[in-house]
């Protein structure tokens, strides 16, 4: 899909798929890495993790490079590093040794100290600004604190304070082009040529699909650059429109297929610190394949999300499948003592 959407006959063709399946490989030699060596080395390592990870969130702002307007790569000699990508993994191991190491339902004090240690890389992250990744934070840590025994009453508290807290986020938090983006979802026709461009055409690319779909670099949409960034935010709109409905089923399919897996391991493992580091993973990993698949269908607010193992993006495809390995090894380690 990436080789469709960036592909151009008028010019040079574009190398951008080959560039994936480096990040592919790459990503894969960091799973067999993060597989041979028991999980909880990694989450008794996880505050120095953490720690690292904070530390390239602060050099990204500091000296990061620029792209699209956003500070939020790290130039190396061969390729860009976006730490925001690693946060989740950090956070999820930080989040599941916490957690793990307390016993009894969180109380409210742990869930302001965990609350602190998810919403600081999510601040930084949110400056670059990268407001997309940064929300794939809380996922893991309701998650964990769910799973750890948070008590569905507060839950709700959290709930009704992040609710009267819009208001004032509206009105001092977010920026003009963020709040364009979710008055232009709610009637994308106000601004047709402007905010509501990517909504109205990302529609229109999902709907033409059909059934069967208009083939590969057949779709009109992707391939006439109508649909912006679609080797990245919306990938899943191009593949809707030229592998239908039927092409949709199998990838949705492929992604169950995963979250069930990924469920099953958490189920299986020996303890709670497994159980927490693998739901924590996934919580990301899903929300970030729900809001991404329902904002290239023009159901949700457009936010610079990515589609995990389909947009493109080597940090992304990286830390996905880095996740992976912590999932694998929590399965894997079963059954020893």
């Amino acid at each position: 899909m990436i080789d469709s959407t960036t592909s151009d006959p008028t010019r040079a063709t574009s190398h951008m798929w080959v560039t994936q399946l480096y990040a592919i490989v790459l990503g894969l030699g960091v799973l067999a890495f993060v597989l041979a060596f028991d999980y909880r080395t990694f989450t008794d390592k996880s505050h120095i993790i953490y720690i690292g990870m904070l530390a390239l969130l602060v050099y990204v702002m500091l000296f990061g490079t620029v792209q699209m307007g956003a500070r939020r790569w790290i130039p190396l000699k061969i390729v860009n590093l976006q730490p925001s990508e690693f946060a989740k993994i950090a956070v999820a191991l930080v989040l599941a040794k916490f957690f793990g190491e307390n016993r009894g339902a969180p109380q409210w004090t742990d869930l302001g100290i965990a609350s602190a240690l998810t919403l600081l890389p999510l601040a930084l992250i949110a400056k670059e600004p990268d407001l997309g990744t940064a929300v794939t934070l809380l996922p893991v840590l309701i998650a964990v604190a769910y799973l750890a025994g948070m008590r569905m009453r507060i839950l709700g508290v959290l709930c009704l304070g992040l609710l009267l807290a819009a208001p004032v986020a509206w009105k001092f938090g977010l920026k003009d082009y963020q709040k364009s983006r979710i008055s232009t979802f709610l009637d994308p026709s106000q601004d047709a040529k402007g905010a509501g461009y990517q909504q109205i055409q990302a529609r229109i690319t999902v709907g033409s699909g059909g059934l069967s779909g208009k083939g590969f670099k057949k779709g009109t949409q992707g391939q006439l650059r109508f649909l912006p960034v679609a080797h990245n935010d919306f990938i899943f709109s191009v593949l809707a429109e030229e592998q239908g409905f039927a092409g949709v089923l199998v990838a949705l399919g492929l992604y169950l297929f995963v979250i069930l897996r990924a469920l099953e391991a958490a189920r299986l493992a020996q303890d709670r610190l497994g159980s927490y580091l693998v739901l924590g993973v996934l919580a990301s990993f899903t929300f970030q394949v729900i809001y991404n698949i329902t904002m290239s269908a023009g159901l949700a607010p457009v936010k610079g999300l990515t589609l995990p193992l389909m947009s493109y993006g080597g940090s992304s495809m990286v830390a996905t499948l880095a996740g992976f390995g912590l999932i694998l090894n929590v399965r894997m380690r079963r059954f020893t003592n």
